[in-house]
């Protein structure tokens, strides 16, 4: 029986709850609970809750002073991946702008699944091809658009490998031909700048759990001029674009994990840098079987993946917990369906390192002996695993 500590490397996945954030949303449980809707005074300081959440989330994106209408709270990152494309090809379609859709091959499934949804109610949507990293260039995406072009999506930061993605530069070419740009930012706060002018975003989806907010809790902006049809219905809350009474805990919760991350970003990520590139260094020296997938500097901070050539992934981390270490093959939401990462076959990993998948996400209580104890149990496990595949 492993005495020591849990190590939780899967930060892609989740994280804890920051207890600053859970100190936030306790007044709105029980005290402040009213319907934001209501017109009596309980309802009143409700609303006038939701309206500061807001505030404080368009301060991040810097989409103020309008930005607080731009803002629409879901219940996380699927909701508002699924509302950002089908909404936006609803309305524009009911305008007659268009039928085609853009979006790359290597999104989180959130979108993925979605592009193909649509492709089968017969909309046409191209799947940009990726290079060896996993990334789409701006170049790709001009040489996509047509005169039907409705809406690019292209996600920020790969939850898989880590890899980032141009988007200002993307943004820029969607700006200059007025085609909506939606981006799938779910990885990126604390970790990458959320500026929507800068990146020149339409519409960008969060979720509050993957930065030390509620789990439930999501946002989506949305540029007061983008086409959006409502994908709820049943009330006129969040100007017609978002039908449900509005979950004040989780609005405040979502508000106050974006204000921390955003506030503590730089002290973050300062600290996660030399942490993650000891962890590829020491991966890729002890183990030479080890190749690292991503981009070599264009990942997020705290992030590293590797492929395992020649052994399963999946075996591994099995037995990684069994030493008290926390970690996954690719993407939470599809872990354990034994099959290749649509990441990985999009990225044209070498065949034999395909069911090799592994991601080791560092979080802000990660340390440097956590990286160490891992690197250890690591190297040994595959040496073991090494000795248990057969030779032909």
């Amino acid at each position: 029986m492993n005495s020591q500590p849990f190590i939780y490397l899967d930060h892609s996945a989740t994280t804890p709850c920051d207890p600053r954030v859970v100190q936030a949303m306790l007044p709105y449980w029980t005290d402040t609970f009213g319907n934001p809707s209501s017109l009596h005074q309980v309802g009143k300081a409700a609303a006038a809750a939701l309206e500061a959440a807001r505030a404080r989330i368009a301060a991040v994106l810097n989409c103020a002073p309008a930005g607080p209408a731009e803002i629409l709270f879901t219940s996380g990152g699927t909701e508002s991946n699924n509302l950002a494309l089908r909404g936006v090809v609803a309305a524009q379609k009911a305008r007659g702008r268009g039928n085609h859709v853009i979006t790359t091959a290597v999104e989180h499934h959130a979108v993925l699944d979605v592009a193909k949804a649509l492709a089968e109610e017969g909309v046409e949507v191209t799947f940009l091809p990726v290079d060896q990293y996993g990334r789409v260039s701006a170049a790709q995406v001009e040489s996509a658009l047509r005169s039907d072009t409705i809406l690019v999506s292209v996600i920020y930061a790969n939850n898989e490998v880590g890899t980032i993605n141009p988007i200002s530069e993307i943004g820029a070419v969607c700006k200059a031909r007025r085609v909506p740009f939606h981006v799938d930012a779910v990885q990126a706060p604390g970790l990458l700048p959320l500026d929507v002018k800068a990146l020149h975003v339409d519409l960008m989806s969060l979720a509050g759990h993957k930065f030390y907010g509620p789990k439930g809790s999501g946002l989506l902006y949305v540029r007061r001029a983008a086409p959006l049809k409502s994908q709820m219905l049943g009330g006129n809350q969040q100007a017609h674009r978002r039908a449900g009474t509005e979950p004040i805990p989780l609005a405040i919760g979502i508000a106050e994990a974006l204000h921390l991350a955003e506030l503590e970003r730089a002290e973050t990520v300062a600290r996660l840098l030399p942490l993650r590139d000891l962890l590829i260094e020491q991966v890729l020296s002890l183990i030479p079987e080890a190749q690292l997938t991503g981009h070599p500097t264009e990942r997020l901070p705290g992030h590293a993946s590797f492929a395992m050539r020649g052994l399963n992934g999946d075996s591994i981390l099995l037995d990684l917990n069994e030493v008290g270490i926390g970690a996954s093959g690719g993407s939470a939401c599809t872990t354990g369906q034994q099959e290749p990462s649509h990441v990985f076959l999009a990225m044209e990993i070498d065949q034999d390192c395909l069911m090799g998948q592994m991601r080791f996400v560092l979080g802000k209580h990660s340390q440097r002996e956590h990286v160490e104890r891992l690197v250890y149990h690591l190297a040994a496990l595959v040496e073991r695993h090494r000795k248990m595949v057969p030779t032909l």
